[in-house]
């Protein structure tokens, strides 16, 4: 048995998305990745440029309120 056909794949997003191929989530479109992967949820964020700019977003908004309020 080889580690390809032992190996289940899942959305980083919406866990309870899992296939025992490699694909897409049913849910989000985004490619899933094989289980116990590092890193799996920033492979996911990477996967859609949209997600990394709404990060990078709430990361200026957070870092703005935490500003304003330390003065």
């Amino acid at each position: 048995m080889t580690q390809a056909s032992t190996t289940s794949y899942y959305c980083p997003m919406h866990v309870d998305v899992r296939q025992s191929a490699p694909g897409t989530c049913t849910k989000c479109g985004m490619p899933l990745v094989p289980e116990g992967a590092r890193f799996g949820l920033l492979r996911h964020m990477l996967g859609n440029p949209l997600h990394l700019v709404m990060m990078g977003l709430v990361m200026v908004v957070i870092m703005a309120a935490a500003m304003m309020l330390m003065r």
